[in-house]
């Protein structure tokens, strides 16, 4: 028995040696000071403060004032109970949370109960073994100031919680600002405008009376006071003319900024149409007062487009669609004005029309963006190059198909200036690649050159300076030409073709074996690739019947020391028809879709093989 009580004592004097980390301050209740003197010894040799007191009075005043961290009571206080003064400590809100041991006689489980119901943490029975007593005293005081490290890392925690709060909340806000407003003006932006938009069409539906119109205002000049007095400049001016929008406009009315010089307006206390013809009356009155701009009068010739909101309208875009037309309409007037929107605006013409504005005004603001789509050697199954594919993100329309759009910038000349941003930023995007070791030095980026670009007679030039700009090597570059822009002017092509492939730019001809076919032609220009047209390659269905003119194409470029590309293939079958014909390179949508710059970063990185 002896040597286990002393393995538990060492056991107690290890754990207390831990617990000593926490000191405390004691206020000891005894009338009979030396009885706890040498328990009072220990405490102060481990670093705590004590503090005894036989004086009721005094012990509950010492206690109100100290606030200490333990109390040790006596029960059999000679003046008075333990369970009193514990009780005076419980019933004074200054004293209540301080802890209390109760310091008992053995085997008086009456006691025990009595001092856990007052309130008290412990019944310590004596006489106990000083290290016993000791070991619970300073278990005590280590729990406590965990307890109390626990709250005030609980409140810090609390209070880091609702620093997080406060931050995340200013951060939804800015975010909110930055999704939904104009950064310079302030006003609301065109998603805000559209979210707008929204809630008016579908309370339209929904009740009779709720009339609305849309004005789309176009500011002309605005671009030139940037030119010419610089953007400070312009940011002035743009916010005089919101200015003065804003003081022609009744607070229930909304006003977006679209972009540049572009604003919509939402008049939603309306009656009829002529309250909005009115309001455009007021605005374009309001503007043609002249703007001060470093003390030269600029004026505005402002044009807007309004739209009836009647309940046949179901999407806001369409309104704001509607809405620049008529702006367009008013702007070919040639002074400032307004039309109403009629639906004979829409007819195939006028759409046609349209599209050309829409087109010079999405160049201006870069409003495309380019999609690549792999080219792939049949030979071992790897990425050899890219395609550079143009797609317009119109602002109203979304995405429009270049087969609907180019032959509007081919016949309007507009694919001159647009064929120049696709090469530049075909060739920064591949050389960009090769900078970041994503792809192989050799791969090639293909850009498709219109019979209006490839007569351009400073062609070359355009291509030299693009090229030092990117710093791409010429022989990454290759352009793929139609055969009936070659076939309008052969010397002019020829004289053309042989510049570039001195510049080692690799030449292609797109869609072969539609057009001319001439063998003449393919002998005469130094053509590196052929590229087979995608109406050949779908008709392929694992059948010979199918083959069509591609075995005599394949036959020709090897004759001529060329390569060929099949475009279009969708299928496994089509894939092994031209691998057993020893094509040389293919793509389409059985490898991949055109896809985006960053699609295209996550396709390299799986290093695909087919």
């Amino acid at each position: 028995m002896g040597t286990e009580y002393n393995s538990i004592c060492q056991s107690m004097k290890s754990t207390l040696d831990r617990i000593c980390l926490y000191p405390g301050y004691l206020l000891i209740a005894d009338d009979a000071s030396e009885r706890f003197g040498a328990l009072c010894d220990v405490l102060r040799q481990r670093g705590h403060r004590i503090c005894t007191v036989s004086n009721t009075q005094k012990f509950l005043t010492i206690a109100r004032k100290t606030h200490p961290d333990l109390v040790l009571l006596d029960i059999g206080l000679s003046s008075v109970s333990g369970y009193e003064v514990c009780q005076c400590l419980k019933a004074d809100l200054s004293t209540a949370q301080i802890p209390v041991i109760f310091l008992g006689t053995p085997n008086q489980s009456a006691e025990q109960v009595t001092a856990f119901s007052m309130g008290g943490l412990d019944y310590i029975p004596q006489p106990l073994p000083l290290e016993e007593l000791l070991f619970r005293i300073e278990y005590h005081l280590a729990t406590l100031a965990m307890n109390r490290k626990i709250r005030q890392l609980s409140i810090q925690v609390n209070e880091w919680i609702r620093r997080q709060d406060r931050q995340m909340h200013v951060a939804n806000e800015q975010m909110v600002e930055i999704a939904l407003y104009d950064a310079l003006t302030g006003l609301p932006n065109r998603a805000l405008f559209i979210n707008r938009l929204t809630q008016v069409l579908h309370l339209s539906q929904n009740r009779h009376d709720a009339q609305f119109a849309v004005l789309l205002l176009d500011c002309a000049r605005f671009k030139v006071v940037n030119n010419i007095f610089g953007h400070d400049a312009g940011d002035r001016f743009l916010r005089e003319i919101i200015r003065r929008l804003q003081g022609c406009l009744s607070q229930v009315n909304a006003l977006a900024r679209l972009n540049g010089d572009e604003f919509a307006i939402l008049l939603s206390d309306v009656t009829d149409l002529r309250c909005a013809t009115q309001a455009a009356e007021k605005i374009l009155e309001v503007l043609l007062a002249p703007f001060c701009v470093q003390g030269h009068d600029v004026f505005i010739n402002g044009s807007i487009g309004i739209v009836w909101g009647d309940r046949d309208y179901r999407e806001p875009e369409h309104l704001l669609r509607d809405a620049d037309t008529a702006a367009y309409c008013a702007k070919k007037q040639g002074s400032a004005g307004y039309r109403v929107f009629d639906p004979t605006m829409s007819n195939p013409a006028f759409k046609v029309f349209q599209m050309e504005t829409d087109l010079r005004r999405s160049l201006q603001h870069q409003d495309f963006q380019l999609y690549y789509q792999p080219i792939v050697s049949l030979d071992t199954g790897k990425i050899v190059g890219f395609e550079a594919l143009v797609r317009w993100k119109h602002p109203l329309r979304g995405l429009i198909s270049p087969v609907e759009f180019i032959p509007v910038a081919e016949e309007t000349g507009l694919i001159v200036p647009l064929g120049q941003w696709i090469l530049y930023e075909a060739c920064r995007q591949l050389r960009y690649w090769q900078t970041q070791g994503a792809i192989a030095r050799d791969i090639t980026m293909s850009v498709n050159f219109s019979a209006r670009q490839f007569s351009q007679p400073d062609l070359i030039e355009q291509i030299d300076r693009i090229l030092a700009e990117t710093q791409l090597n010429p022989q990454n570059l290759k352009l793929e030409i139609t055969e009936s822009s070659i076939m309008e002017n052969t010397e002019i092509a020829a004289a053309m073709l042989h510049q570039l492939r001195q510049r080692h730019i690799q030449l292609s001809i797109d869609d072969f074996g539609t057009g001319y076919s001439s063998l003449s032609y393919l002998h005469a220009f130094p053509v590196n690739t052929l590229k087979i047209d995608r109406t050949f390659v779908q008709r392929l269905n694992g059948t010979p019947e199918t083959l069509g003119l591609i075995p005599a194409i394949l036959s020709i470029a090897k004759t001529m020391g060329m390569s060929v590309v099949a475009e279009g293939i969708e299928t496994p079958q089509q894939l092994e028809q031209l691998r057993a014909l020893s094509c040389d390179f293919s793509q389409g949508y059985f490898f991949s879709h055109p896809l985006a710059a960053q699609q295209i970063e996550e396709l390299i990185i799986t290093a695909p093989e087919w």
